[in-house]
């Protein structure tokens, strides 16, 4: 039973994990994006790969993996997932001084995997943000949403917005 709509509370008000045990496995997929806006001398050492960390793009790829892996440690309510796949993409837009990413997460299960994508975006974004804190403190990381889920009882979602 739900409270008002939303699924993690029981007819009481009371916070629950949702069961899930009911459910058929189905292949599952979720896509989710985000941006971390900077300088654009920032930037432009993003791109070379001259931060003094080294390959920051390459090491936001694997904190975004870690993390959509470890969602369900960060996330009270969220079940964990064998998941059986991670893409995470970066785009360096230096009109807008952002560099984008888009989160792919997939699993085959009774749940979906739409926590995992966010997690791993924000976190992605966050690594980003460490590795380059040194050079810009002013970075803006927004826009974190989901793009688009796939499989389960609910069948395909997809943003409105066609310009992610």
């Amino acid at each position: 039973m739900s409270h008002d709509g939303l699924t993690h509370f029981d007819g009481a008000g009371q916070a629950h994990m949702v069961d899930v045990g009911g459910k058929s496995e189905t292949e599952r997929r979720a896509r989710a994006a985000g941006t971390i806006r900077m300088q654009p001398a920032t930037l432009a050492l993003i791109k070379a790969g001259d931060a003094e960390k080294g390959d920051v793009l390459g090491i936001a790829r694997i904190a975004a993996i870690q993390a959509a892996k470890r969602a369900s440690e960060l996330i009270p309510l969220c079940h964990p997932l064998p998941l059986t796949r991670v893409a995470a993409e970066f785009v360096i837009d230096e009109a807008t001084g952002c560099v984008n990413c888009e989160v792919t997460a997939q699993t085959v299960g009774r749940t979906g995997v739409e926590m995992e994508a966010l997690t791993a975006v924000s976190v992605a974004l966050l690594t980003i943000y460490d590795m380059c804190k040194a050079v810009d403190r002013g970075m803006v990381m927004g826009e974190i949403r989901l793009l688009e889920k796939m499989g389960g009882k609910s069948g395909h979602w997809r943003a409105a917005s066609a310009d992610f």
